[in-house]
């Protein structure tokens, strides 16, 4: 028999939080949770074994927390025999189980889910600090959706960094105290890593069977699971990181993965911190003289300005904007984005890093990964399932803005008002990856010259008129068109000897099969 009374709630792998609006909307005696580990989920790209151990663990500690809270939690596991593999099938599934036939479910994070589960009754999820509606009356009539101006009004709305109704210390952005290159000598503390427990192991063992030629080291494993493990992240980057953070974020080094950075986001996008609380601790030790009010900004802008920025503009442009490709790229993502394997020193690092930790930080996604790829034109779909991919804090909503429109100018503009587009001498300023390079970052062009330069003026050409438009593109464009005849002829005929030596990506790559698979 039906149970009227009864509501089941879906609870998804990046929702977990006891602030989870359909958790609170509802009365516990008579609701049950559903928690389902499901391949459809798991296998959409093709992601890092890290980051199915970190979703399936954190997903197994919450359903325990929920239920030291007095939920009723219905778990189904990967490997369960009876298992749909689908989020759809596994809700019809549980409500056939306890005999209820309403379900209330925040809504998920990403286009293709909220579609897929669009019978279902849905509320908006308040842990973002900027509502659907809002965001939309923000950039109603703006040819052009600039994050610094909404920052601005995120700040006043939140009051974070705020004295009356100015900034505190004059100024809004401190980020030209924030891009100072890697300096010898500077320490870096080593993030804190929690040991695997009984929950996590099992985790580990599961993708381990079902991905054992995935992408990605499953061990060494010691992300955050749980809320207070990701608390404990949070003190411990405010306390030791936090304070050196602004000076630091932009620099690349081979041997220091973290440098100053929190490695805080695959904990926020997947629910186990609140974004307001985890800048209100900033601005705390802010104000009790712990850290600099630059490094204090520049951390806070990356969260209540950039990460709620690039989800406003996700949901804004839903579902059209992964299909957008302005400068009509379309070459085959290369094998070594998978591999590791060339001879670019900064790539081969960033990859394998990536392959390790499921993990880089921004700079290395937007001006190495990211920058090739744009210079490269390489298929925007392509590179965008890469990012989505391979680290562990990447959803749809925060990862697809920020490929198409930060990291290759897809939209047009849209998002970024020029393409970060750069040549060697960037990542020359900003790491060590040049030193040890078999490339010359000094040579333009020729078999030792780093690629680097050649594809960036093969570029700027192939582009020209484009960005001669572009006020803030109109100089390097100028500054193309002085070279000489040989010069540009030279640029051409380095970046295609390049290019066409790229091995493509073989799909499709194996992906996780289910447990019961032959």
């Amino acid at each position: 028999m039906p149970k009227p009374d009864q509501c089941l709630i879906p609870v998804l792998g990046d929702q977990l939080s006891l602030a989870l609006p359909s958790l609170l909307a509802a009365d516990k005696a008579r609701s049950v949770v559903l928690m389902a580990e499901v391949m459809a989920e798991a296998t959409y790209v093709r992601h890092h074994r890290k980051k199915l151990v970190f979703c399936f663990s954190a997903m197994r500690h919450f359903a325990e927390r929920l239920r030291t809270e007095g939920w009723t939690v219905d778990y189904v596991t990967l490997d369960e025999p009876a298992n749909s593999h689908s989020l759809k099938g596994e809700i019809a599934r549980a409500c056939a189980r306890h005999g209820i036939t309403r379900v209330i479910m925040t809504e998920p994070g990403e286009w293709r889910l909220k579609q897929e589960l669009a019978d279902i009754d849905m509320l908006e999820d308040t842990r973002f600090l900027c509502s659907h509606a809002t965001f939309r009356q923000w950039a109603e009539g703006r040819r052009e959706l600039r994050m610094e101006f909404f920052y601005r009004d995120m700040r006043r709305q939140t009051g974070l960094l705020m004295d009356g109704d100015k900034p505190e210390g004059g100024k809004w952005n401190f980020d030209a105290e924030n891009r100072s290159p890697p300096r010898r000598g500077t320490r870096f503390p080593p993030p804190p890593r929690f040991e695997a427990d009984s929950i996590t192991q099992a985790c580990i063992a599961l993708v381990a069977r079902i991905a054992p030629d995935g992408f990605g080291d499953i061990t060494p494993f010691w992300f955050a699971v749980t809320q207070e493990q990701a608390e404990a992240a949070l003190t411990h980057f405010i306390t030791h990181a936090l304070p050196r953070f602004g000076e630091t974020q932009d620099a690349m080094l081979q041997d220091e993965p973290f440098l100053h950075h929190s490695l805080l986001s695959a904990y926020l996008n997947a629910g186990l911190l609140h974004p307001l609380a985890v800048c209100h601790s900033a601005e705390e030790a802010w104000r009790a003289g712990r850290v600099p009010l630059a490094a204090a900004e520049g951390f806070i802008r990356q969260i209540i300005g950039w990460r709620e920025y690039v989800r406003g503009v996700y949901w804004l442009t839903a579902p059209d904007y992964v299909n957008r490709n302005a400068l009509g790229a379309t070459r085959p993502i290369p094998d070594f984005y998978w591999t590791g394997d060339t001879d670019m020193n900064c790539i081969a690092h960033v990859v394998r890093q990536t392959r390790e930790e499921a993990y880089a930080h921004h700079i290395q996604r937007l001006m190495v990964t990211g920058n090739f790829a744009l210079l490269a034109g390489l298929d925007p779909e392509q590179v965008h399932e890469w990012y989505l991919a391979v680290y562990a804090d990447a959803y749809e909503w925060v990862e697809l803005p920020n490929t198409l429109g930060m990291a290759l100018h897809a939209d047009g503009g849209l998002l970024a008002s020029k393409p970060y587009a750069a040549s060697g001498n960037y990542i020359n300023r900003m790491s060590d990856y040049c030193g040890t390079c078999r490339y010359d970052v000094k040579q333009r062009t020729g078999p030792d010259a780093c690629p680097f330069n050649a594809l960036y003026w093969d570029f700027i050409a192939r582009h020209r008129e484009r960005f001669l438009l572009n006020p803030r593109m109109a100089n390097i464009c100028r500054g193309y068109d002085r070279f000489s005849d040989t010069e540009k002829e030279s640029v051409r005929e380095s970046a295609a000897a390049f290019l066409d030596r790229l091995e493509p990506w073989p799909r499709p790559q194996l992906r996780p099969q289910p447990p019961n698979a032959s």
